[in-house]
């Protein structure tokens, strides 16, 4: 059974000793990585602390930065790897791609960055403070506080032609793929996507379920007719010339608090989830085993969620003398 194996495995992610979770369950990425670097090679000690710090007085103005700051993570991961080149500007950098328009986050890492440029210089990388903020406000948020492996250096490179972030209307199997492919499993899969309990998203990423879905001329057959009728008046079939594209809470159940819920996945089971994406774990049968379970216990939610944020947090991370430490997050030194 599903829970069974998350019971198993996933507790591990918070209780067990680092080096044991750093073996078993974290793959090769991971294990080129250490518990607390920055103490343990006594090169910033209190590094950790300052990244918290610094979420928290963000945190306090602005909920929305636990959202912001985990899709910063994923549309650095997904791409060449844990790197921070998500973070680099430039007209042909990952950041100006299409499929990271609306990004977030950026200011919360700049101040951060200046803030350990200052204590330690030279020390701390982007990519751990990425990690490490994205976690704390993660938590604040709700999220459990898992473990965030660091020595992550920083790429030096950032090219949108690289961005190959799925849309969200990418069907199952194609996601199914795209996750393999970053040596992340079903479950891995059905946890992150959880991730969509907070935050919002463009009703242009809606509008086809919503109207013409699969080029039918009609909406979605799987969504909920009340919830349907809710989408339509948030989400009209075009906008107006000069109009913004209209901005829809992912969870309507979370909303402007942006808090971390497993309430999801009740919506998934009740054909309410905004993303086609989303609704597409109820196609299979371990993914709708998945959602069931999570629906039922936001715990065994949460120590999955812990565990596979980590995984991710971990693809193709560089170390060593495979990156730099960047001075400025926004570009090479």
């Amino acid at each position: 059974m599903i829970q069974i194996f998350i019971t198993a495995v996933v507790v591990g992610a918070v209780s067990l000793c680092p080096v044991t979770v750093e073996a078993t369950l974290m793959g090769p990425s991971m294990q080129k990585l250490t518990w607390h670097y920055y103490k343990v090679y006594n090169t910033c000690e209190n590094a950790e602390n300052f990244v918290r710090h610094q979420v928290g007085k963000f945190y306090e103005n602005d909920k929305s930065i636990a959202p912001k700051l985990l899709r910063l993570l994923y549309s650095d991961c997904f791409v060449s790897g844990c790197d921070a080149s998500v973070l680099l500007e430039g007209p042909n950098s990952e950041r100006m791609a299409p499929q990271n328009r609306g990004l977030g986050g950026f200011v919360i890492i700049d101040k951060i960055k200046i803030v350990l440029e200052q204590r330690c210089p030279g020390v701390v990388s982007c990519a751990d403070i990425l990690n490490l903020a994205a976690r704390d406000a993660l938590h604040l948020a709700g999220a459990p506080s898992y473990p965030v492996f660091t020595g992550r250096r920083d790429g030096f490179t950032s090219d949108k032609q690289t961005v190959d972030l799925p849309l969200p209307s990418i069907s199952w199997n194609q996601a199914m793929a795209y996750f393999k492919s970053r040596g992340l499993n079903v479950l891995d899969m059905a946890t992150l996507l959880g991730s969509h309990s907070m935050g919002r998203t463009h009703c242009s990423y809606v509008v086809d379920r919503l109207y013409n879905f699969n080029l039918t001329g009609e909406p979605s057959t799987t969504m909920n007719k009340s919830f349907l009728s809710e989408m339509t008046k948030q989400c009209p079939p075009r906008t107006k010339k000069g109009q913004t594209d209209p901005l829809v809470y992912l969870n309507p159940d979370s909303g402007s608090n942006h808090s971390f819920t497993s309430s999801f996945y009740s919506r998934i089971l009740s054909n309410e989830s905004v993303l086609e994406v989303d609704q597409q774990l109820l196609y299979n049968d371990d993914t709708k085993q998945i959602s069931e379970e999570f629906s039922q216990s936001f715990e065994d939610f949460r120590k999955s969620f812990a565990l596979s944020v980590s995984k991710m947090g971990s693809i193709n991370v560089l170390t060593r003398n495979e990156g730099e430490i960047r001075r400025d997050c926004r570009r090479i030194n």
